[in-house]
């Protein structure tokens, strides 16, 4: 009796205790299975992090590498403006001053001009003049060539300029035709010269 209903007993307890090892021995293989995909979804996520994290890396260091030249550029670029900006205002205060010796120039060359093509010029060129006592290779010097002589010689040191120069010394020793034309040349020359800055 009693040893029968223990055996039964335990019998029946094994059984039970067999049932749950195995379901417990199943639910620790699902378990098992969800913590490996954890496991392997984790390793390549780390490996998408990693992957990820090179690039930025790179991508950092390449931005870096252009940072540092545009910076470069920049600065040269700033140079050249910089010369630039003193290159343009030499070549204005150069332009100023041709124009201003120019103007000199012109204004000169027009009183002299005034003073060779004057009345008193014409009066006493009229008056002196007379073929009978005219000779080849002879230069009449009157006081209105010589004024304008020198009028044209202290601008031309003024200047520094070696064309006024040049017709001061025409005027003094030349006919007034050829002065007036030499002047007319000059004056036309130096027109064309303003032109072509402008």
């Amino acid at each position: 009796g009693i040893l029968k209903q223990m055996k039964e007993t335990f019998e029946s307890n094994l059984s039970a205790s067999q049932k749950e090892e195995m379901a417990n021995q199943k639910a620790y293989e699902d378990l098992k299975a969800a913590k490996e995909e954890e496991i392997a979804a984790g390793q390549a996520q780390i490996q998408t992090k990693t992957g990820e994290l090179a690039d930025t890396d790179e991508k950092n260091a390449q931005s870096k590498v252009d940072r540092e030249d545009t910076k470069a550029s920049l600065s040269a670029d700033e140079q050249f403006l910089m010369m630039l900006k003193e290159k343009c205002q030499m070549t204005d205060k150069e332009w100023e001053e041709r124009q201003k010796t120019r103007q000199l120039e012109m204004e000169a060359v027009s009183k002299a001009l005034a003073v060779l093509s004057g009345d008193d010029a014409h009066d006493l060129f009229t008056r002196t003049f007379n073929p009978a006592l005219l000779q080849s290779g002879s230069t009449e010097h009157s006081e209105r060539r010589e004024a304008a002589s020198r009028v044209l010689s202290q601008v031309a040191k003024k200047l520094h300029s070696p064309r006024l120069s040049a017709l001061a010394y025409q005027v003094k020793l030349d006919a007034f035709t050829r002065v007036k034309k030499a002047i007319d040349d000059m004056i036309a020359q130096l027109l064309k010269e303003k032109a072509d800055e402008i």
